[in-house]
């Protein structure tokens, strides 16, 4: 099964292109993770369990678990084993070395640690992208486009001119893969709606990803509207606004009622 066949069975199992991001910060874990002596894990399993009905995707973020040191990876290999085999696993890593590096972060990414798709930074070109897919029919890479940060327009132009570097990316990487390879995605975040539409024309048949929903104010619409590509909806993340809804202890509670709006307010988008 390929990537997106995998993304698409999710997206109709759950009815769902809701992502969530299982980044735990320790100064917003809620105080019943607190008070346990390795919260990591416990924690992203009673998320896990609250939400796995309503997501297409999760997607941790590497970062949050290096802050832990060993316990933090650790408890990110477990997380990854906690995820139910049919929902896609986007480890948002935002790699991008030359070949022999990338090909080492395919052996541990998707032939270790199991997961369907990893966040890539394509600015050295296909030699990050390439390593990492190549035969590899059933991964995929999300390499940055246009990112949801306020400072993305610095070096990745303004796409509505359809000219630099996130132009070049959406026009180039899409070709970089070859028969029996994976699939080539791009994020592009919800912060830029006019830019994502520009996106959408510039790269027809490529999954995105969608950052900026939630805590970063991002247009719902937008992603809704210009997220979708020929085979499957977008996965369209939320994190904070979702995992830290409640920092009681019903945290799971609120985590659930929180993406069940989210998701729905997406689905009557798409019906809209």
């Amino acid at each position: 099964m390929s990537y997106l066949e995998k993304l698409r069975a999710a997206q109709k199992k759950n009815n769902s292109w809701l992502c969530i991001g299982l980044d735990p910060q320790p100064g917003l874990l809620p105080l019943e993770a607190q008070r346990w002596d390795e919260p990591v894990l416990p924690f992203n399993r009673r998320i896990i369990e609250a939400t796995a009905d309503l997501v297409c995707a999760y997607k941790p973020n590497l970062g949050f678990y290096m802050q832990w040191g060993a316990a933090g990876v650790i408890a990110l290999e477990r997380t990854i084993a906690a995820i139910p085999d049919d929902i896609p696993i986007i480890l948002d890593a935002k790699i991008g070395d030359i070949g022999h590096t990338q090909a080492a972060w395919g052996r541990g990414v998707f032939d270790e640690w199991g997961v369907d798709a990893i966040t890539a930074n394509p600015y050295v070109g296909a030699d990050a992208v390439r390593p990492l897919l190549a035969w590899r029919p059933d991964k995929c890479v999300y390499l940055l486009a246009r990112t949801s940060n306020p400072g993305a327009q610095r070096f990745q132009g303004d796409l509505t001119t359809r000219r630099g570097l996130s132009a070049d990316v959406l026009r180039e990487a899409s070709r970089w893969m070859g028969d029996g390879d994976g699939h080539c995605g791009f994020v592009v975040g919800a912060t830029y709606p006019a830019e994502l539409a520009v996106a959408r024309e510039l790269a027809p048949a490529a999954g995105f990803l969608i950052p900026g929903i939630g805590a970063q104010g991002g247009d719902l619409a937008a992603a809704v509207r210009y997220g979708p590509d020929r085979m499957a909806g977008p996965v369209i993340n939320a994190g904070r606004s979702v995992i830290y809804a409640s920092a009681g202890l019903d945290f799971a509670e609120a985590a659930r009622a929180a993406a069940i709006a989210l998701r729905d307010e997406i689905n009557a988008l798409r019906s809209g």
